[in-house]
This record gives C-alpha cells, structure tokens and sequence, in this order.
C-alpha cells in the first residue's frame, strides 16, 4: 500500500487528513518562548488571537525528525511504499532534512513540491486520481503538474516576509511604496514580487483577469486567505463564471503559513492549462 505524508504547510488541516487519505507531519513555530506544533496545539482562531493581539512575528522551524521517522518506520516495516511531498525547497530546510533522514531507505521516496499551501493540496488530488497506479506512474504524474501550479496573492503588509527571509529588502522597500500593491508568487525561484499594481482593486483585477485566461478548470481554484475573508470574497467576484465554478472551500491558512504571510493575505491557487 501507498501512505502519502505531507507536511503541515500543505494547509491540510489534520480534519480532512482522512478524507484526502494522507498524514500530516507537523511543523512548528515559536512564539515569545513558547513553541507550538502546527494546527495541533492551538486552534486557527487562538493562533490569530495571539498574532495580532499581542503583535508577534513567530518563527517557524522544522517538523519533530525523530517522530517522523518513528511514524514512517512503522510504515515502511509493515510493507507499505511512503511518498513524501514537502513544501518548497526554496523557502525551508524541511525538504533538505527529510530527505537525509530517508536517504538510505529504499521504501521512501521525497518530493521537493517546489510549492505549499493550495499547491500540495492540489498535488494530492493528482495522487488520489492516480492510487491505484504504480508509484512510477504517480512520480511522472506529480512532476509534470509542479510547474503548471500557480500561486498568486495579495499581503495586507510585507514585513512578515521580509523579517521570516522570504523576500529581499529591495522587493520589500518596492512592495512597500505608498499606494503601491504587490502581487506575489511562490515558484521555483522562491517568494517573488510579479507584478506592483496602484491601489487594491487594480492588483485585485490583475489577479483574477490572469486566472480567467490562464485557470486549467479541470483542477479545483483554491481561494486562499489569513484571517479574514473580506478581500477574498471580492476577489473571488472578478473571476469569472468557469473559474467560480471550479472553486474549492476557501482556505484559511494553517499558522505556519500565516507566520511569513500576516493577517489579512488573500489570493488564489490554480493548475494553469500550460506549464511556465
């Protein structure tokens, strides 16, 4: 049998892990002298209570390795092949490590998604298309779908990317010009400002109008947020009726995210009809 474990950066939340037939692997994040396991020790609501309320900027780190291996080991001993999918390389030592802790079991293959957030949960639907397949064929499946993943979103402020390494101080002090708003990605080249917008709306426009040309409908449209949804929902109104209808659940984003992100991110994540 295929166990698929993803790590909690997927923003597969530990209530859907059954149905979506994965396990998490929680990372964990520090706040003040207190760290916590990612969407286990605090609920959604309590980890924003403690973000904005008492204006924090956690730091995140990587899973609890000896209780992966632990839970991996037990797979692998009773014969079963384990396809870990991690979050992008580019923004975390989570690939790196998992990949070395693994290296000399043969059972156990890592995927480096190059992704996170929507994007993984997308790969994981491809793999449920495909489970009852050889591994092989799933492996082909997943590698050709990570470069048509696209990831497109809108920071209330960049100062948590900024202070978390994900975004260079030039692409800060731009993203951060008066009426200046920044569209920002996560591709194979890391956390990138695509395109500077004036005003809300505009950038709001731009994100959608890229959608409806681009969106492959025969993947879900994943509507992503921190926080609250209100942007969101206004976003989701420019999209057009195709692309609606293709919309998965919104997604409020599990804490490890929302740590690099802040409150008040919203965007969308999609499988373009052609890779870049």
């Amino acid at each position: 049998m295929l166990k698929i474990f993803v790590d909690s950066a997927s923003s597969i939340k530990q209530s859907e892990k059954q149905a979506l037939g994965v396990e998490i692997i929680p990372l964990r994040y520090l706040m003040g002298e207190t760290e916590y396991r990612d969407d286990v020790d605090l609920t959604i609501d309590e980890f924003y209570q403690k973000l904005i309320e008492e204006k924090m900027f956690p730091k995140t780190s990587l899973p609890a390795m000896d209780e992966l291996e632990k839970r991996v080991t037990e797979c692998t001993e009773q014969g079963d092949e384990v396809l870990i999918l991690t979050l992008s390389s580019k923004i975390s030592g989570t690939y790196q490590a998992v990949r070395s802790l693994f290296s000399d079991n043969e059972k156990v293959t890592v995927v480096d998604t190059l992704t996170a957030v929507g994007g993984v949960r997308l790969l994981v639907h491809e793999i449920n298309r495909y489970r009852d397949q050889p591994l092989s064929v799933i492996l082909e499946k997943i590698h050709a779908l990570i470069p048509r993943i696209r990831v497109a979103a809108i920071p209330e402020t960049l100062d948590y990317l900024l202070r978390g390494g994900r975004l260079s101080k030039s692409e800060w002090v731009i993203g951060s010009l008066l009426k200046i708003k920044p569209i920002i990605t996560l591709n194979e080249k890391g956390v990138k400002v695509i395109g500077k917008k004036i005003g809300l709306r505009a950038a709001m426009k731009s994100i959608a109008e890229s959608l409806n040309r681009e969106a492959d409908v025969s993947y879900p449209v994943i509507p992503s947020y921190t926080y609250r949804d209100d942007n969101l929902n206004t976003l989701i109104g420019y999209a057009d009726e195709a692309c609606r209808a293709a919309m998965a659940d919104k997604d409020n984003l599990d804490p490890v995210i929302a740590c690099h992100w802040g409150p008040n991110a919203f965007g969308f994540i999609y499988v373009a009809k052609n890779a870049e």
